[in-house]
């Protein structure tokens, strides 16, 4: 048998010589390679730079519904040392979705809207989605979210990493809010 490491032209006559030969190889590549922080693997050390192993939803919620549309809100929480951006989420309970914000209306009212680019959570910061302001809107749902039932969101980032979560759905009396449009929206809204 001939190898392709720097015992290319040597033949190994035994399956024992091979064995040995393999293990020294290794034991002498392995001294020539960084080592390995305690509990990680290459693969997580690799894993740990995207977005989606980075960010955590912490206290998150989705506001119960009979139909129609509902939202979920909480703590969007980036432990990495890059900025990241949710860009989109993906849920059966909902076949659309978009991720809101609140704003100014220009006389005063607060109105919904899509944020264009996302949600950005700063490298070790946080993004706080909340009634009243950004959220995440389930604008069709698929059918009644019940308090006690619990959802699984995928979260997709600008970076192509994705990451799903579960969270609870409890009860909820917001406001009423309106969107840009003018159309108005039970479901959610500031609890002021």
């Amino acid at each position: 048998m001939t190898t392709s490491s720097p015992f290319r032209s040597f033949s190994l006559r035994s399956a024992a010589g091979a064995g040995a030969l393999a293990l020294a190889a290794g034991l002498a590549l392995s001294g020539c390679a960084p080592a390995a922080s305690a509990g990680t693997s290459p693969s997580a050390s690799a894993s740990a730079s995207t977005a989606a192993s980075s960010v955590t939803v912490v206290d998150g919620w989705i506001k119960a519904a009979d139909s129609g549309m509902s939202a979920a809100f909480g703590e969007l929480r980036n432990d990495g040392a890059a900025d990241a951006t949710l860009t989109a989420v993906r849920t059966t309970a909902s076949s659309m979705i978009q991720l809101h914000e609140t704003v100014d209306d220009g006389a005063g009212q607060m109105q919904m809207q899509e944020k264009d680019g996302g949600f950005a959570i700063p490298a070790g910061g946080r993004h706080v989605l909340e009634p009243g302001g950004d959220h995440i809107m389930f604008m069709e749902l698929a059918a009644p979210l019940r308090a006690g039932d619990e959802v699984e969101l995928t979260l997709e980032f600008s970076d192509g990493s994705t990451t799903s979560v579960t969270l609870p759905v409890k009860d909820y009396a917001g406001a009423n809010e309106k969107y840009s449009d003018g159309d108005e929206h039970a479901g959610h809204g500031s609890a002021r």
